[in-house]
């Protein structure tokens, strides 16, 4: 049979394996860096037989997308053989490529040390020196249970007997080890070049609480030890801006096992920053045409049960009694909205109407996905609400994505976008789903706004435009959202007077700028490495005495820059001035303002900045100018306007 390779028709004889195939039209470097062969898009085994009725191979590069989720997968195999050569008692389970690495599931007595990992490595490299192939063979299911039953691995029966229809199997062998397996693979383990082990953490067997309790060994592996080594620079630089770390050093947050898991608690710093972001966000959307609005934070089953929540959300959601009614604590704030609505007669002059709360929800994450400020229980919502005409839909999405382009701007996030779906479990009827997307995709489409389609992660009631932010680490965080929904309309029969005397169906959007308040500011500490910007920094300015002989000075120009707008504060403790600078840059502080004696009889300031210029000595208006003109940089920067003053 005849196959394309590059554009070429080659010969393809009955029993010859892809890599026999691709030899005769790829050669050199491209070859040898091949981990597999897309066959006709799909990847398989270098070593796997051409199916009959082939039309295209090409080879898979180690350093592309699929080529490095091929090593990925193979890096766990290696893993595993080395767990059960180590510990011979662990039982295997999952193994997966995840982002820049994997991880595999094991079943053991006991946590595995920072010293297990190390032997772990060691053995691995050990297989890899040794670049044994890796060979896939198809047996009976049966067969394959009394292999594995043999050797106690009980959770691979398990998976057979759960996830796999029909009555054969694949499995993968390198060296004496042997696991149940999809594949492909490298052709060796030689050919995973670059791998380190990370990191131990518990995780429940299919992330069921009730379920046993397993040990998940995560690593990372890479096509070259550049990649790995570059890789394992950015994890430093990572823990360096984690913002759990952050919370604790800069005192704006603290979680407590005393008041339960994912629920955080915000020290006055913090609280003072959420109240300025908060603020600046109503004001910003009273500029906009929205509507402030707050709804209760419970509400009878019974409406859950009509929007849906309860049959397609409901394990997300904590439920309570009160005199023997049933209630649902709200996940989201949609419901409530949609009551102001439908309160009063509306009319089409009367849209559309926008109602903007910031509206604290509770949802119920599984405690092994609670990540500080990233993933909590309970968080507030910049969350609105647009109901609209159909002939005002595209102008409104439009709206929203310019809103969360002006608001990413002022943080000087880039940011990509992702159209998301209908998702297996959803309702509404066919049509109303595609009215929604091609509403989404005309409005980014006529802002030239560029996208990538996500397959089926649309919420259930709609599709939804979804915002990923890229921080300095480049990494992607999940913010902004509009989602355009036809269906909860109807199901709460909200209707309006047309211009004909008729009752039409709005649509509704539901939007978030921020997302969740907490998450954002998460990301954002990361992002900045906790250099918060001077408009939104709870201490914008702090000032640092020599000696005693300034003190009265230094707090009259404390009190002058607070009477200007100046969130500032005096270290006036018997400290040496090197140990007061340094404690306020670690405090992440934006200015840093010493007095001393030069400075008292010249009545202004030395001006410190946290990244260490400093910027001489300025008179107290002139600080209050620099300081100032620095919180509305940002603003101007995107046509905006905001100053914040908690006096």
């Amino acid at each position: 049979m005849q196959v394309l390779i590059d554009d070429k028709s080659i010969e393809a004889a009955a029993g010859e394996t892809c890599a026999q195939v691709l030899s005769r039209a790829v050669s050199g470097k491209r070859l040898k860096n091949a981990v597999a062969c897309f066959v006709d898009g799909q990847p398989r085994d270098l070593a796997a037989l051409v199916p009959d009725g082939a039309r295209e191979l090409a080879p898979v590069p180690a350093d592309s997308p699929a080529g490095l989720s091929i090593i990925r997968h193979s890096a766990a195999h290696i893993m595993a053989e080395a767990v059960k050569k180590l510990f011979p008692a662990a039982q295997v389970t999952i193994g997966p490529a995840i982002e820049n690495g994997f991880y595999y599931d094991f079943a053991f007595e006991r946590p595995f040390t920072p010293e297990d990992l190390e032997a772990i490595e060691a053995e691995m490299h050990k297989s890899i020196a040794a670049n044994v192939p890796f060979s896939c063979t198809y047996v009976p299911k049966e067969e394959a249970r009394a292999l594995f039953s043999g050797q106690g691995e009980t959770y691979k029966l398990e998976i057979m007997d759960e996830n796999i229809v029909g009555d054969e199997v694949s499995l993968y062998r390198q060296g004496d080890f042997t696991d149940l397996c999809r594949g492909p693979h490298v052709p060796t383990t030689g050919m995973v070049k670059a791998v380190k082990l990370l990191s131990v953490a518990g995780a429940y067997w299919r992330g069921d609480e009730k379920r046993p309790m397993l040990q998940r060994v995560y690593g990372a592996a890479f096509a070259s030890e550049a990649d790995l080594k570059a890789y394992l620079h950015h994890l430093e630089e990572a823990k360096k801006r984690d913002h759990r770390k952050l919370g604790t050093q800069l005192d704006m947050f603290s979680f407590s096992e005393e008041v339960g898991a994912g629920m955080p608690i915000w020290h006055p710093k913090g609280e003072l920053v959420r109240t300025i972001l908060e603020d600046f966000e109503r004001r910003e959307h009273l500029k906009r045409g929205y509507q402030l609005v707050r709804g209760p934070l419970i509400l009878r089953r019974e409406l859950w049960e009509r929007s849906g929540h309860y049959d397609n959300y409901r394990e997300n959601m904590y439920f309570t009694e009160i005199d023997e009614q049933a209630y649902g604590i709200k996940p989201m704030n949609c419901l409530s909205h949609m009551l102001i609505y439908k309160s009063r007669i509306r009319s089409y002059r009367d849209l559309p109407q926008r109602y903007f709360e910031l509206g604290v929800v509770h949802r119920h994450e599984k405690s092994g996905v609670l990540h500080g400020l990233l993933r909590v229980r309970q968080f507030t919502q910049d969350d609105a609400h647009i109901l609209c005409r159909p002939d005002q839909l595209l102008d409104e999405i439009a709206g929203v994505i310019k809103f969360v382009q002006d608001v990413v701007g002022l943080f000087g996030f880039d940011y990509e976008v992702e159209l998301s779906t209908r998702p297996e479990k959803s309702i509404g009827s066919d049509e109303d789903w595609e009215r929604a997307t091609r509403a989404l995709t005309e409005a980014m489409e006529s802002l030239g706004l560029p996208y990538e389609i996500n397959e089926g992660d649309g919420a259930f009631y709609g599709p939804k435009i979804d915002i990923k932010l890229k921080d300095a680490l480049d990494r992607r965080w999940q913010c902004a959202t509009v989602q355009c929904d036809f269906t909860l309309p109807e199901r709460f029969d909200l209707v309006y007077t047309d211009a004909d005397g008729e009752r039409k169906r709005p649509v509704m959007l539901h939007r978030v700028i921020l997302g969740a308040v907490e998450r954002f500011l998460g990301v954002l500490l990361e992002h900045t490495a906790g250099a918060l910007p001077t408009w939104l920094a709870p201490v914008q300015a702090r000032i640092l005495i020599v000696t005693d002989a300034q003190k009265e000075f230094a707090e009259a120009a404390r009190d002058k820059l607070a009477e200007a707008g100046i969130r500032v504060e005096l270290d006036d403790r018997n400290e040496k001035l090197g140990f007061k600078v340094r404690e306020a840059q670690m405090e992440k502080i934006p200015y840093m303002l010493v007095a001393g004696d030069k400075e008292k009889e010249l009545g202004g300031l030395n001006v410190r900045l946290r990244s260490g210029e400093n910027l001489g000595v300025k008179s107290l208006d002139e600080v209050a100018l620099l300081i100032t003109a620095d919180c509305q940089e940002p603003f101007k920067r995107g046509g905006m306007r905001y100053n914040f003053r908690s006096q």
